[in-house]
């Protein structure tokens, strides 16, 4: 079955290479392991449970039990979320007495969630 021309992507008619644009981007092309850190860092925004953790932490630094309640979530679920999420050096935690307070780890975490909220709440372009 042929697919609608509107689902498939605007590619060129003809193959036709234009050496001195692919040269200076071959020349910045990052290293496997910069993209690979790069796309593990991206693949733990892609998990809806670990973007609401993210996304409440955004508005307030929370303990395990608050972040549980809040989203309607086992404490172990959630601890274990924040596992992933600090081993990806996305969140950071300090202790209180007996309580423990999970945070962003820093102003690019803030700033990835921020820009990524900003581009899907924008109205459509090229609709």
């Amino acid at each position: 079955m042929a697919k609608n021309n509107s689902e498939v992507a605007p590619k060129c008619d003809f193959i036709h290479i234009h050496p001195q644009i692919v040269g200076i981007v071959s020349d910045q092309m990052l290293s496997e392991s910069v993209l690979s850190a790069l796309s593990e860092l991206y693949k733990m925004f892609g998990d809806k449970t670990r973007i609401r953790i993210l996304y409440v932490l955004l508005k307030h630094e929370m303990c395990v039990c608050d972040i549980a309640q809040l989203l309607n979530m086992t404490q172990s679920a959630i601890s274990h979320q924040l596992r992933t999420l600090k081993q990806a050096h996305l969140v950071k935690y300090r202790r209180e007495g007996k309580t423990v307070f999970y945070s962003l780890a820093d102003e690019h975490v803030e700033m990835i969630l921020n820009m990524g909220l900003e581009h899907v709440l924008e109205p459509e372009v090229n609709a």
